[in-house]
């Protein structure tokens, strides 16, 4: 169930700021640690960066995540670009297709506690990603 759900559009760097301020600022309502704040807006930074650099544009959606008594931040970061052939080289460490530190997918995934890919070449990505609260929850 998603609920405060906060959409940040995803054209420029501009954005990916925005979109870090956003999930740092909900981070912090939900109780987060100022270090977990920091790691969530990596997180989003990441993907986000990803969007602009490989689709051009897209959007990020931050929600509040609840199940079984837990309470976290739910991140979903979507576009609309050229997918990726092969995910699980890209979840590789050290992989990247413009020459970068390929941290990107990798790094975003082992920021957060739950991650979820989903692409499709030529149709675009859809990213997951939860972070809770109490880890031990």
């Amino acid at each position: 169930m998603a609920e405060h759900e906060t959409h940040v559009a995803i054209n420029s760097d501009a954005d990916i700021v925005a979109a870090r301020q956003q999930g740092r600022s909900l981070a912090k309502e939900l109780g987060f640690s100022t270090s977990d704040q920091a790691l969530i807006a990596t997180a989003i930074s990441e993907v986000a960066r990803n969007i602009v650099q490989y689709a051009k544009r897209g959007e990020i959606i931050l929600s509040i995540a609840r199940e079984k008594g837990k309470q976290g931040i739910a991140v979903v970061a979507r576009d609309d670009g050229p997918g990726i052939p092969d995910i699980e080289l890209a979840l590789q460490d050290g992989y990247s297709t413009t020459r970068s530190l390929g941290l990107g997918l990798p790094g975003a995934k082992r920021l957060t506690d739950e991650f979820e890919i989903v692409s499709e070449v030529g149709k675009g990505t859809t990213v997951r990603m939860k972070k809770w609260t109490s880890p031990d929850g």
